[in-house]
């Protein structure tokens, strides 16, 4: 792999490198776009060479056990190399204001859905050499979450974890409307209508408890596929957002708010809840039912045990278990001063062994506290087999291992949008179709028919931008 090499012009001051991430967004963002990626010819990837020098993450927060044990494995893994983080979340739009002034940090970790935007504008670095030179199977990674880091048959990101989304209902307010987990699972859109209607309780001050909360507008894609068509083809080339069946699907997840008071009521109700503490929505019994992300079975298992919750995986209109991944990975960005080591602690931070360690280490914690661990899903697969068969509970007492069993079926039954050069604009069309549609703004025909041309128009330009810099 090598040292790091000094660019042109000796290497910059690592003082101005987190300041460079909130750079004002008046520098030309087009002036990123460098080909299919930047230029890699002095970059040579080597398992077996030492790398050295300073290396800054962004993106990226140690946060839990599970983030301090797989960052301080990466840190083993390069012991010369003084690894920087720049604390926060990353901003897309300064992070490319970074790299148009050649003053970006030198590995970063994004949402994959980013990933297409980001190698389009040639912010990012192909990926296949690093894994080959690390002496990485890409096979090792779950094949829907590399299909989000690979745009046009090369490789951009190495995928992290995975989210996929369950069904989760208060058990007491099931009970009480004479319901079951099969009238809120998604199957039967004719169910989760009655189920909405039997558990909401509204009054002149709004929505007292929701009956169902079909989360849109981020869940758009789930009810859609769940109805038999995905918003974009399987090329990434052709947007599929007025499609009958999108249509359809909007009308129907839609029409769950209005038939408790209409959205805007339902938000509040939403907004007003405790969240992530004890007096939760389902501890405190103002929620029945709503797909989520599996992630929140540990935030309930720790605030609120006892909570009278049902899960379930969410099913298509067939009855069979469908979720939407999503997920984050790692990028090295063009103009990286060390790609080797940011190539190096990619694969490490991914790898199965460091995975393990960081499943135990939640182990460790969460027995320590007395509480349940319901798994730990990541983009590897061969590590999620590990951590399934070896840490993850099978005897774990309800609701939590039916939770747990929901989960992992979820996560054999995931989907993805394809990866393309206009993701960003994709997305943003699709959430803005269906905010006009909860807004009142527009009638789901004609919001998805908008959506539909700008999402189109965005593909068609940037697919032939990124054809003809091929």
């Amino acid at each position: 792999m090598g040292s790091s090499r000094t660019r042109a012009g000796g290497r910059r001051s690592r003082a101005r490198r987190p300041a460079s991430l909130v750079v004002g967004a008046a520098v030309v963002l087009a002036g990123c776009a460098t080909g299919t990626g930047g230029d890699t010819a002095d970059v040579t990837y080597d398992g077996d060479a030492e790398v050295s020098g300073e290396l800054v993450v962004a993106g990226f927060g140690t946060g839990d056990e599970v983030g301090e044990t797989r960052f301080a494995l990466a840190q083993e893994a390069l012991p010369d190399v003084d690894v920087q983080l720049v604390e926060g979340d990353l901003d897309i739009q300064q992070f490319l204001s970074a790299v148009a002034a050649e003053d970006p940090p030198d590995v970063i970790n994004a949402n994959r859905n980013q990933i297409g935007t980001l190698a389009a504008r040639g912010a990012v670095l192909p990926l296949d050499d690093c894994l080959e030179g690390e002496g990485v199977d890409p096979g090792v990674y779950r094949e829907s979450a590399l299909d989000q880091v690979t745009l046009d048959g090369t490789l951009f990101g190495v995928p992290e974890f995975n989210q996929v989304q369950v069904l989760m209902a208060n058990g007491d307010l099931l009970q009480a409307a004479g319901l079951d987990v099969a009238d809120v699972d998604g199957s039967s859109w004719e169910g989760v209508t009655a189920a909405a209607d039997a558990m909401a309780v509204t009054s002149a001050g709004g929505v007292d408890v929701i009956g169902y909360d079909s989360k849109l507008p981020e869940f758009l894609p789930l009810w859609s596929a769940a109805n038999g068509v995905r918003l974009l083809s399987d090329d990434g080339r052709t947007a599929q957002l007025d499609d009958p069946a999108v249509v359809e699907a909007l009308t129907f997840a839609a029409d769950v708010y209005a038939r408790q008071g209409g959205f805007g009521a339902v938000k509040a109700n939403r907004d007003a809840q405790d969240f992530f503490g004890a007096e939760n929505q389902y501890a405190t019994g103002v929620l029945g039912a709503m797909p989520f992300e599996q992630w929140y079975l540990n935030v309930l298992n720790e605030v609120s045990p006892d909570v009278p919750l049902v899960v379930a995986p969410f099913r298509d209109r067939q009855g069979a278990p469908i979720a939407y991944t999503a997920g984050s990975a790692w990028a090295v960005p063009t103009g990286s001063a060390n790609p080797e080591a940011a190539c190096r602690l990619a694969v490490t931070m991914t790898a199965t062994d460091t995975w393990m360690a960081a499943a135990q280490a939640r182990v460790d914690a969460v027995e320590e506290s007395g509480r349940v661990f319901t798994g730990l899903l990541t983009a590897n697969d061969e590590a999620d087999e590990r951590i399934r068969a070896e840490l993850v509970p099978t005897d774990a007492g309800e609701p939590w291992q039916s939770g747990i069993d929901a989960v992992y079926e979820a996560n054999d039954a995931v989907f993805a949008l394809a990866a393309n050069p206009a993701d960003a604009a994709v997305t943003t069309a699709w959430q803005d179709a269906a905010n006009r549609v909860l807004n009142g703004q527009a009638e789901p025909q004609e919001s998805l028919e908008r959506a539909q041309g700008e999402a189109q128009d965005a593909l068609d330009a940037a697919w032939e931008d990124w054809d003809a810099r091929g």
